[in-house]
């Protein structure tokens, strides 16, 4: 019998780690199923909630934020790529130029999971902005991402030109941190047990074969 087990991925499609974190996360899914029925659910944080419409430079940014230097960052921007390569995701960061807002893309994909189309937006998200270099904030991208997700155009449009979810991604997004998630990834398995960072696909099917094994005690 499937042990189920309940997953919240809260991440930022502009977070290159929750990009890494998520690819390693299905691949351990991969060699976990027939063992284990998973509910996914992606749930916003914000790395630049301030951010200015029209965006910011990514080296200026970065050097502003963290302090980093270009040879730290183009040490970080390798293994990133080396990283995403050997699970199948293509980081190609010498187009990502700007740092942008992503609270509509919030506001897509709490409409997504609605529609059972999350998974699929969040992925189409990531390659649009990590591997295609385009803009998450810019309307017209994000109308055509929702389509290449297999969502209805007309519907996204009519999202992005309201304030609707506006509320409850901003309450999601208060509710994480109130629980002290102030870095992303942060992947928590049945509301009780969290797992930090972009970590190894072999890390998170360990903790799930131990979850699950510890739900089958309980039982």
């Amino acid at each position: 019998m499937k042990k189920h087990i309940k997953i919240d991925f809260v991440s930022d499609v502009s977070c290159p780690w929750c990009a890494v974190g998520l690819a390693s996360l299905q691949t351990a899914l991969t060699r976990l199923e027939g063992d284990v029925q998973v509910d996914l659910t992606f749930q916003p944080f914000e790395l630049n909630p301030n951010m200015v419409p029209e965006g910011e430079d990514t080296t200026e940014h970065l050097t502003k934020k963290y302090g980093s230097t270009p040879e730290q960052s183009a040490s970080i921007r390798e293994t990133l790529r080396a990283r995403g390569a050997a699970l199948g995701f293509t980081f190609n960061l010498d187009k990502r130029s700007r740092i942008y807002n992503t609270f509509n893309a919030h506001r897509l994909l709490h409409w997504a999971h609605i529609e059972g189309r999350q998974l699929a937006l969040k992925q189409a998200l990531l390659k649009a902005y990590f591997t295609d270099g385009e803009n998450p904030s810019d309307t017209a991208t994000l109308i055509r991402i929702a389509a290449e997700a297999g969502l209805d155009t007309s519907q996204a449009a009519s999202i992005l030109a309201s304030d609707m979810y506006a509320a409850e991604v901003r309450e999601q997004e208060q509710f994480y941190q109130q629980q002290g998630i102030h870095s992303v990834p942060a992947v928590i398995i049945n509301e009780r047990h969290l797992i930090s960072g972009g970590q190894a696909p072999e890390v998170f099917e360990q903790a799930l074969r131990q979850i699950a094994s510890l739900a089958t005690q309980d039982a």
